[in-house]
This record gives C-alpha cells, structure tokens and sequence, in this order.
C-alpha cells in the first residue's frame, strides 16, 4: 500500500512538474512576441497582403475584431471569395464553389470562427478559453529544436503549437478537428516575424496545409488597432 501511495506522488509531481514547465514555455513566447501588457492592448487587426493559391496569386484583405468577428476577401481568378464569422454563426459568398449570394454558413462551418477572430492566439490565457495544455518534449522542425505544447478543449478539439526553442516564437500550429465525421489536420506555418505599430511581433508569412490543398499568405500591410466599422461582418440581405 505505501509503495502504491509513493508511486500516485510520484506520478502526480512528474505531472505538475510537466505542467509548469510547459507554462513557463507559454510565457517566454507571450514575452518573445510583445508581452502581455502590450498582448491586452490588442483590439483589432487590419491587413492586406497576397496568397498563393495553386500558384496563382489571390490578394486579400482581411479585418478582425478580437472575440468578436472576422471578415476576409480574397480575389481569385476574377472572383472575390468572402469569408466572415462572428460569435455563433458566419457567412460566406464563394463563386468557385457556387454560393454567388452571402450565404449563412453550416454551423460546423461556422463554429471555427473563434479561431479566426481570437488575435491573441490559443495559448494567451487557454485556460479562461477552456483548454488543458500539455507538454510532449522537443521535435525537429526546419531544422530548429521546437517544443510540442498540445492544447486540448472540452470537445476533444486538438491544437498543437510548436515554439522555437531558442527564439521562442510559435513556429507551427496543427488543428485537429472533426469534420462531417472524419478527422481533419489544418497545418499553419508561422515566419518572418515583423514589429507591427503596437510593438508586438506578428508573423507575416503563414504557409496554411490543408488536405489536398496548400496555400503561402505574405502579409504587406499590418494596421493594428485601427478602427473597424462592425457593420461590415454583418450579412447583407439579397
């Protein structure tokens, strides 16, 4: 009985140990990008810049208001694709899929828009955003050592983010989601760090993987905390 009771400690302090050292990595990256005063100052973000779709450049134009709502437009082939979500629902127009009119988005659609309006990213404060955060050690990613922190959310959702060991800026995220009953791996790669007007370090290239599909997004334009006008997340009405 005592050999079982040291053994529960002893697996319960491995635990805690691996919890705060997986925190103290969360902190070095908040501080590595700004820290966190300058993290809770951040409000909206405005951008434009161009994506490489299959090759083909597609530019965007992107508005976000933090926990609240984000809209993207992109111009592809002619066509712009419209994009925007806001808390419980979204919409979209997409001619290269046939949705010409804004169209309410499927709600399993629609519930990844707290990702794409959360500025601050998963890992600022995961647990008041209801994630459990892991530690599972170091990998090699383009030839840097990385940690591998997983964040885990009440609905199984799966996010793993990789932070460079050595600049402690985030370097990867995977999503692991369920989609119409299979699973999903959504794949951000996260470079060239740039010193926005705030003062905080966001990456301006993203290389996101989707299957079947990869597409290189090269921010030129960064305007954080500029005004933006709620109306524009609104649907318009056919």
């Amino acid at each position: 009985m005592k050999k079982l009771a040291a053994l529960c400690i002893g697996l319960l302090m491995i635990v805690q140990s691996q919890a705060q050292t997986a925190d103290e990595i969360v902190n070095k990256y908040i501080d590595a990008v700004g820290g966190k005063a300058k993290l809770e100052t951040l409000k909206t973000s405005y951008s434009e810049g161009e994506m490489s779709i299959m090759n083909n450049p597609a530019p965007f134009v992107s508005s976000v208001i933090d926990g609240k709502a984000s809209r993207s437009e992109i111009s592809f082939n002619g066509q712009k694709i419209i994009n925007c979500y806001s808390t419980g629902s979204g919409w979209t127009v997409n001619p290269l899929a046939g949705i010409t009119d804004p169209t309410p988005m499927p709600a399993e659609q629609a519930g990844m828009g707290p990702m794409t309006f959360d500025l601050k990213g998963p890992l600022y404060n995961y647990a008041a955003k209801g994630y459990k955060l892991s530690l599972a050690g170091k990998e090699k990613l383009n030839n840097a050592d990385a940690y591998k922190l997983i964040l885990t959310a009440k609905d199984s959702t799966e996010i793993d983010c990789y932070i460079d060991a050595a600049s402690w800026l985030l370097l990867k995220t995977v999503i692991k989601v369920t989609a119409a009953g299979q699973p999903i791996e959504i794949s951000i790669g996260s470079s060239s760090y740039q010193k926005t007007n705030l003062g905080l370090l966001m990456p301006f290239v993203s290389e996101v993987n989707y299957p079947g599909l990869s597409i290189v997004s090269t921010t030129k334009i960064m305007d954080l905390n500029r005004e933006i006008d709620p109306a524009i997340f609104l649907m318009p009405k056919k």
